[in-house]
């Protein structure tokens, strides 16, 4: 899980074990979340929520996908993931 100095995360893989490699996600989503000047000082961490010497690729791919739902980074508001695409919860309520 990488952290973004506006709170907001984005989930993913890292299977280079690389300390440098910060994830695969739309540089663009986060641009927009920061002036130059934020850009010019910024702190950035990276946790390893879950690691596995010998999981195939499906059961990787399937532990991202729970991990993004969990902590809900697919949400805009939240993260920086696009998939699983978000759906926000209805409130019961008619449509406006």
């Amino acid at each position: 899980m990488i952290t973004y100095p506006n709170g907001k995360i984005y989930i993913g893989q890292d299977r280079t074990d690389n300390i440098v490699y910060f994830g695969s996600l739309n540089s663009k989503l986060i641009r927009q979340d920061f002036t130059r000047e934020q850009m010019q000082d910024l702190t950035i961490r990276k946790q390893i929520l879950w690691e596995s010497e010998d999981a195939t690729l499906q059961e990787v791919n399937k532990i991202e996908i729970e991990f993004i739902l969990k902590y809900h980074s697919n949400d805009p508001a939240i993260g920086y993931n696009r998939r699983p695409k978000f759906r926000a919860k209805s409130n019961g309520g008619p449509a406006a």
